[in-house]
């Protein structure tokens, strides 16, 4: 797939919101206001915002000519492990804390807000998170994608958008006015995991057009096992904080910003 625009490869544009974003983040940790930031998490979100880049810029090296396990790493890079740590990074709480009172109060309208409540809750996060895996393999996306940069810009672009929110909706920690109850994540988390394991199994056993049996086998096993791994992980954090949730609700800090709002 031939991604490069003349001289100055058109990909190199992602690095502009990336840079933006890693630089606001940073600004946020270091200001007053969020004296005593973890740098652990500043660490995590710069790593997230990397990976992401990553997954744009072209595949890893030395498996370039494997383009499907290179196609499947990818996905569960931008879809799932990129999620993973970005929403570890905490950046609601970060910007809530760190900027000014009206720019604070009106963010928490907007987490407030209908489109808010509807995109948070798990249900809503797993059908575009699902959907948009099986539309990217299952669907002409797949050989569009592989030959038009825009399209593949784009399902990236929805891979780690979907993934965060469905991260976020099961394990973020940040300010949530709609947040489900534990059972329903829970559901939804086992849910997502056995759709996913469906779908690497069915390229598995059905490659999609184009893809050779051995090479389809490879990606599919990646994207298997090293969703797999990540999906673990998620249901580990689950438990410990649903073990902790208790405990966290006594001592969490306060959010002064986000509880200023009337209700």
């Amino acid at each position: 797939m031939d991604h490069s625009g003349g001289t100055f490869p058109a990909e190199a544009f992602f690095l502009i919101p990336a840079v933006a974003a890693t630089a606001a983040y940073v600004a946020g940790a270091c200001s007053r206001r969020a004296r005593g930031w973890p740098k652990r998490r500043t660490a995590v979100f710069i790593l997230g915002v990397a990976l992401a880049v990553l997954t744009i810029l072209g595949p890893l090296p030395g498996l370039a000519h494997r383009s499907f396990t290179v196609l499947s790493l990818s996905h569960v890079v931008a879809g799932m492990v990129v999620p993973v740590l970005l929403v570890l990074a905490r950046p609601v709480t970060l910007a809530l804390r760190s900027m000014d009172r009206i720019p604070a109060l009106r963010t928490v309208r907007i987490l407030r807000s209908t489109p808010a409540r509807i995109l948070s809750g798990p249900l809503a996060a797993a059908v575009l998170n699902i959907g948009g895996m099986y539309l990217m393999f299952r669907t002409p996306l797949f050989d569009a994608m592989r030959t038009h940069a825009p399209v593949h810009w784009i399902i990236t672009f929805h891979l780690v958008a979907a993934g965060y929110l469905w991260t976020a909706a099961l394990i973020g920690r940040d300010p949530n006015p709609h947040r489900a109850g534990l059972p329903l994540r829970a559901g939804v988390l086992l849910l997502t995991a056995a759709a996913h394991n469906v779908l690497a199994k069915s390229l598995y056993a059905q490659p999609p057009a184009g893809i050779p049996a051995d090479e389809a086998e490879a990606g599919a096993m990646a994207m298997y096992y090293a969703g797999g791994a990540v999906e673990l992980a998620v249901m580990i954090i689950f438990c410990l904080q649903w073990y902790r949730g208790p405990a966290q609700r006594r001592f969490a800090p306060a959010v002064p910003e986000y509880s200023a709002v009337p209700g």
